[in-house]
């Protein structure tokens, strides 16, 4: 279907979501799943032995559970101003003989909060296979350059040698950081289950004559039938808000570890050490032909700064729900619920495009060593004179005096960086400028453990995880639409 070109378009969906995603929070999706619920609670009604509920009566609600009549329920909107009533009128339109008892001792929410909870159940699968999609490929990326020496950089300014593999399990623990919290967040996500109007049940237990454990049993059924382990044990009209809340911090979680990523990739593109993939036909610029503008880091950046705004939102609407419920989380949730879950897709789709093909230029990077190496070389010079026989006071002294001289030739004249010549050239220094240049000359030497502690964290923290979710993450598309 052609989108209409007169109207405003999400670019979410129209550019860079995943069709998985976008099915989830379909409207397709959530009216199907709001007759699963109507199936579910008419099925354990009853199962439990409620006589007002036939099996004749649950076969009609199942043979209508995919075919929504859309118009239907559209048009009953409009005349009464309730969804969930529009969409029970519409059901039962296709349901005569069930009509009766759809929605039987239910409120509103017990569709809406469920169906929520099953959106959330979903979309978390998704994410939660995405962010090991890119684990992954941050892994074989930081195996592969675990050996790679690279300035390292405090203040955004030259401090140590370390590795490209080393920089990148930091971004990698970001993201296990994150999937934590996302294992965490699943084992806390129950259904409402069958709670009545102010969650007191009141309507069922009267449907029940009484009886405490059918109406317990109920909503435990419920439950298993929507595919959950259990329920909120209380609620009032809706599941607790303060959930959402939860879940949005963590998928800003991700946020925050994507956008680090993409800064750090944009510098690095600018220091020309390190890019995101660059496509034959891809433009750069509409003015500058040469340009390679690290576009979906950029887009990444943007994307992750919207979705890290978010949780202001859900706070205030969890500390805001008066007593039982009020309605003021509706129409905000049915924007912001869904973007928070459409902005992590499209981040994570970028990291997961990104990190599959990182460029790396180790003659750019070795050309950035050799222009600070001398500097970050001074206290191994200063040792070799010690071992010399040469007074350290007296040599820090002499190596200072050069080192602040050099760099004012590199930064005041536009120099380079010729700080060992000038300790070759300096009598005081036992050392001629050939064997200073013989002590830089391993890189690698100058990087620590940066090396060992990138493997040891790949077999003892990353591997054991990707092992357990081995299949999960495979198949995934990290293409991207635009």
């Amino acid at each position: 279907m052609q989108p209409n070109r007169d109207i405003y378009q999400e670019p979410l969906v129209s550019r860079y979501t995943s069709p998985e995603m976008q099915r989830l929070f379909s409207e397709r999706y959530k009216f199907t799943h709001w007759r699963r619920c109507w199936i579910a609670l008419a099925e354990a009604q009853h199962e439990l032995g409620l006589k007002a509920v036939t099996s004749e009566m649950i076969d009609q609600l199942k043979a209508h559970a995919e075919d929504i009549n859309f118009e239907v329920a559209e048009e009953k909107e409009k005349e009464i101003r309730h969804d969930v009533m529009a969409h029970v009128f519409a059901y039962g339109q296709q349901c005569p003989l069930a009509e009766p008892i759809i929605h039987l001792g239910a409120t509103s929410q017990f569709v809406v909060c469920n169906t929520d909870l099953v959106v959330q159940k979903e979309a978390l699968k998704l994410i939660q296979a995405a962010l090991l999609r890119t684990i992954a490929n941050l892994a074989r990326f930081a195996r592969k350059h675990a050996n790679l020496p690279t300035l390292g950089y405090t203040h955004y300014q030259p401090a140590q040698p370390t590795t490209v593999g080393k920089r990148t399990t930091l971004y990698i623990q970001d993201l296990l950081m994150d999937l934590d919290y996302i294992t965490t967040l699943q084992a806390q996500l129950k259904a409402r289950g069958a709670k009545g109007t102010v969650g007191t049940q009141a309507t069922f237990l009267e449907l029940f004559e009484g009886d405490h454990a059918k109406v317990r049993e109920m909503d435990q059924r419920v439950a298993r039938k929507l595919g959950f382990d259990s329920t909120f044990a209380v609620t009032g009209q809706t599941y607790p808000r303060k959930l959402d809340m939860k879940t949005v911090e963590t998928l800003t979680g991700i946020g925050a570890s994507a956008h680090k990523f993409a800064v750090d990739l944009r510098l690095l593109a600018n220091l020309k050490v390190q890019e995101e993939p660059f496509e034959e036909k891809q433009v750069g610029s509409s003015a500058m032909a040469y340009k390679r503008n690290p576009m979906r880091s950029e887009r990444m950046t943007g994307l992750a700064r919207k979705l890290m705004g978010l949780p202001t939102n859900f706070a205030a609407t969890a500390a805001n729900q008066w007593f039982e419920r009020t309605l003021d989380d509706s129409a905000i949730r049915r924007m912001d619920m869904a973007q928070a879950f459409l902005l992590t897709d499209a981040v994570l789709r970028l990291y997961m495009n990104i990190s599959e093909n990182i460029v790396v230029y180790p003659k750019q990077i070795e050309k950035h060593l050799q222009e600070e190496l001398p500097f970050m070389a001074t206290e191994k010079i200063l040792m070799a004179c010690v071992e010399h026989g040469e007074s350290r006071q007296t040599m820090h002294e002499v190596i200072r005096g050069h080192s602040v001289a050099a760099g004012y030739e590199v930064k005041q004249n536009g120099g380079s960086n010729d700080l060992l010549k000038r300790l070759g050239d300096d009598a005081a220094i036992p050392f001629s400028t050939r064997e200073l240049e013989e002590l830089l000359t391993d890189y690698q030497s100058f990087t620590g453990r940066a090396e060992a502690q990138t493997l040891d964290f790949l077999k003892e923290q990353v591997e054991p995880v990707l092992h357990r979710h081995s299949g999960e993450f495979t198949n995934i598309d990290a293409s991207l639409h635009v």
